[in-house]
């Protein structure tokens, strides 16, 4: 029976499909793609002012009509008038959905480009953004975006249109009175234009501060157990009100700015209000205007004033989704440190073997390995033995290219791999770390993570060779229990073993293991070093190691000091030779020896 694995982009087929398009991601592009939406979003609002327009000059013929003792003129305004009310009913309905709707599409095409960048982008990219800042732009600015497609497009065609639906009733009534009434307008329009460059600025530095409280919170939370353990609670709460202080700064800057808008809008309206009565009731009262007429004045100028009211929301709206979406362009236009494109390698090259020619790596001017070759032909096995930052595991980072690796240095089947799309790379080279990371779901889920069709049967084979299998099943719920954040509820052996059976269940051609057993103990990892050696028969292994007792089952050896390789060959030629790995056969075959002083333990 096949296991329901979890989620990922990569096999989502609607967002393959998506991220095979390679559309721009830019506010304009997402307003283009979605422009059909936004466009019948607008008709409905022009619908909708229109049919608020009529139902004032409706209301002015009932007025009038019952003015004049018309009772069938009463009647028929009040027929039309709820016609048109239902008009405006549907299309305000509609406006919403259409418009709602982008929003929450621009943010879902949003969020999925992001996860994919974030999954090309490298180490270089995480040094300077930690996962604090990643999680709120991800949330909170993606969240602003779509506020800004959603309600910020829709009122900002509101306005548009309630202007001109009203100023049509305005200015037929009398374009005295309207003068007279909109005379506060210029006013909140030259505050509007000199509010939107503050508010720009200020909700920038309010996601900023949000972003730096975020990854505070979270490093917190990741590493509790150390602030418990070395009893740093009071130093960290510290820090923390140091980030939260800057954080109500300037969330307080921008709501003392926002908290101006509503009254300086508010008090223009007020003030048409007043112009209307002060001045309209003395034209109604000379008999220049009509009751009706004096009545659809005040329903259109009341219906005009909300969306001036409105226009300082609308305003902060739309600066908060551009001040979002500049932190996200932080993301989408960050380079990747390894090219995403590239050609597919077939099965049968990818049984080719493994093959490095005069390979050297620098990481920020400082060398870290230098002129490495080896062949590892298809089937055989190899140990990378060496001491601490002798640049083992760099090295099987470059075999995969989680590094960018250099041009005409790795070969695989005889591509270079720098030609190979490194999702296509990946699926043929099997890679586990020494530091194995869980996602909090169940171990079944886990261990067949990188695979989209698992029986149980291979669950439990893997399991077994990586002698893990007793241990889970023992588990209050075997194979369903869940691991924790980062298997927080297993062992540091147990976690590496659920991590190593992961890489094993790929059946990959070729298998990097960088130090899979540093924290198992030497009755077990003699067992796992039985199945990696049956393993091993089938697939090409490069294995990292800094134990004796594993580099003794692969076919050749090489040491590794310095970032050169300074030995070459088996177990037994080496042993027998004076050098690095003698002193490593000697130092782990002394009694009271244990793997955590061994040189290149860890």
């Amino acid at each position: 029976m096949s296991r329901d694995l979890p989620w990922t982009a990569a096999t989502d087929p609607v967002l393959v499909d998506s991220a095979k398009a390679e559309e721009p991601i830019t506010l304009k592009a997402a307003f283009v793609r979605h422009l059909p939406k936004t466009l019948a979003g607008w008709v409905c609002l022009a619908a909708f002012q229109y049919a608020m327009n009529r139902i004032d000059w409706n209301t002015k013929a009932a007025v009038d009509g019952m003015k004049a003792g018309v009772p069938a003129a009463v009647t028929a305004a009040v027929l039309t008038l709820l016609l048109y009310a239902g008009l405006a009913f549907a299309t305000r309905v509609a406006s919403r959905w259409f418009l709602f709707n982008v929003g929450r599409d621009v943010e879902f095409e949003m969020r999925t480009s992001l996860l994919g960048r974030l999954h090309e982008l490298g180490s270089s990219f995480y040094r300077r953004m930690p996962p604090g800042e990643v999680m709120s732009r991800a949330t909170n600015d993606l969240a602003q975006v779509r506020l800004l497609f959603g309600f910020g497009l829709l009122n900002l065609a509101n306005v548009v249109f309630a202007l001109a639906s009203a100023l049509q009733v305005l200015l037929s009534v009398s374009v005295r009175l309207t003068c007279i009434s909109l005379l506060s307008v210029p006013v909140v329009l030259f505050f509007a234009r000199y509010a939107s460059r503050a508010l720009f600025k200020l909700n920038r530095e309010n996601q900023e501060t949000l972003g730096q409280l975020s990854d505070r919170v979270q490093s917190n939370l990741a590493g509790v157990r150390v602030v418990r353990s070395f009893a740093l609670e009071h130093h960290e709460l510290s820090r923390f009100d140091d980030v939260n202080t800057n954080y109500i700064r300037a969330s307080l800057a921008l709501a003392r700015l926002r908290g101006m808008l509503g009254p300086i809008t508010g008090a223009a309206g007020a003030f048409g209000v007043l112009a209307l009565f002060a001045y309209g009731g003395g034209m109604l009262l000379r008999g220049e205007i009509t009751e009706g007429e004096f009545f659809a004045f005040s329903m259109a100028y009341s219906r005009m004033t909300w969306p001036l009211i409105a226009l300082g929301f609308s305003l902060a709206i739309v600066q908060r989704g551009r001040a979002g979406f500049a932190r996200l362009k932080d993301v989408f236009d960050a380079v990747p440190d390894v090219p995403t494109a590239g050609i597919s390698l077939t099965p049968t090259q990818a049984q080719g073997g493994l093959s490095v020619r005069q390979l050297s790596f620098a990481h920020e001017a400082r060398a870290i390995l230098s002129d490495v070759s080896f062949d590892l032909r298809p089937g055989r096995s190899l140990a990378i033995v060496g001491r601490t930052g002798s640049g083992k595991s760099t090295l099987g980072q470059l075999l995969v290219r989680l590094l960018p690796t250099p041009r005409d240095a790795v070969f695989v089947g005889g591509v270079d791999v720098c030609d190979l799309a490194p999702a296509n790379l990946r699926a043929h080279v099997a890679f586990a770390q020494q530091e194995a990371f869980l996602f909090s779901m169940t171990a079944s889920r886990n261990i067949g993570f990188s695979s989209s069709n698992v029986q149980n049967a291979q669950i439990e084979k893997v399991t077994r060779d990586a002698q893990v299998w007793d241990e889970i099943v023992a588990l209050p719920d075997g194979l369903e229990t869940t691991v924790g954040e980062r298997g927080v509820q297993l062992s540091g052996g147990q976690r590496q073993r659920v991590a190593l059976a992961r890489a094993l269940l790929r059946e990959s051609e070729i298998l990097v293991l960088d130090d899979p057993m540093s924290a198992v103990d030497t009755e077990t990892e003699a067992r796992i070093l039985r199945a990696l050696k049956s393993k091993a028969n089938g697939s090409t292994l490069a294995l990292i190691t800094h134990r004796v007792a594993a580099a003794k089952l692969c076919d050749e050896i090489i040491v590794l000091d310095e970032g050169r390789i300074i030995q070459r060959g088996t177990h037994d030629e080496l042993a027998r030779m004076p050098g690095l790995y003698a002193e490593f056969v000697r130092e782990q075959q002394s009694p009271g020896t244990t793997a955590s002083n061994t040189p290149g333990a860890h």
